[in-house]
């Protein structure tokens, strides 16, 4: 599963993992990919993985059985270890403003490593995967009641994630530029007040606009990272046009508003699949795959 010495010997492990995953079912190989990127964010010397790998396991298993609920098990496991182990226990700031932090000051930390894996490199392979297996803001939403869209999207609000985006890489610019002092402790305090109005917009935005994923529609800074890489994703629903019978099942269910009734990269609101599959389990001629 993973060499307790070598990072390195263990990703050569976890990509063997991966084609064999990906055979029997691309959802397993989205979550494999995110467990994988969660364990390199840690050096395996200092923190026993055992527990953790139990459940990453039972994730693979509850996939392949397209057990129900597989899907936010996996978004509870690998959201709460990323935001109360390395987050809140260890104290590291896991948010963007945590990325820009890491990366100013020339350090290959958790956040780092987490948002080269999973939000910049990452989704070449498997899109906005994480944002529907990992994402421990999403983890708290989808379990409000507005799971499929009961307004029209606002798209004219999409440009607030751009606002949230600079203005998060301008806050850190100006602690490093004015020399503020406890830059750590500050990173720390951000990373729970950041969280804190995550979740409290989040749900406010679900209720305004009867949709779970609203916060990821319209405040969520990570898809500037998120939507370049994921127009070219290897793994993305894919549509028979010769099947489909335009019966618009596949549009209601979809939480991102994705026009999967169309298989070009080009079909509207493409790059903000989740790879949830309640389209493909919706669609009565199986069209989608």
């Amino acid at each position: 599963f993973f060499c307790p010495y070598c990072v390195t010997k263990g990703m050569k492990k976890a990509a063997f993992l991966f084609f064999r995953v990906e055979v029997r079912n691309a959802a397993c190989a989205v979550q494999y990919l995110v467990v994988v990127q969660t364990m390199l964010v840690r050096c395996p010397k200092n923190l026993d993985f055992t527990v953790f790998q139990k459940v990453s396991l039972s994730n693979l298993i509850f996939f392949t059985a397209e057990k129900r609920y597989a899907r936010h098990f996996v978004q509870l496991a690998v959201g709460s270890y990323m935001l109360l182990y390395l987050g809140i226990i260890s104290r590291e700031n896991m948010q963007i403003e945590g990325f820009w932090y890491y990366l100013f000051l020339g350090v290959f930390e958790a956040a780092t490593i987490h948002y080269a894996v999973a939000k910049i490199f990452g989704p070449l392979l498997f899109g906005r995967g994480w944002c529907g297996y990992a994402c421990w803001t999403a983890m708290v939403l989808d379990f409000l009641p507005y799971k499929q869209p009961r307004k029209p999207r606002k798209e004219k609000l999409g440009i607030l994630r751009y606002v949230m985006f600079t203005l998060s890489l301008a806050l850190v610019s100006g602690l490093f530029l004015f020399k503020v002092a406890n830059l750590e402790k500050i990173m720390f305090w951000l990373f729970l007040a950041g969280n804190a109005l995550y979740y409290i917009s989040g749900i406010a935005l679900a209720f305004i606009f009867k949709d779970n994923r609203a916060f990821c529609k319209y405040l969520c800074p990570i898809t500037v990272f998120l939507k370049p890489m994921s127009y070219f994703s290897l793994l993305r629903v894919h549509c028979d046009e010769s099947k489909c019978v335009h019966c618009g099942k596949c549009l209601k269910v979809s939480p991102m508003d994705v026009e999967v009734n169309k298989d070009s990269r080009k079909r509207k609101n493409g790059t903000e699949c989740i790879l949830c599959y309640e389209c493909t389990k919706n669609c009565p001629t199986k069209a989608l795959h």
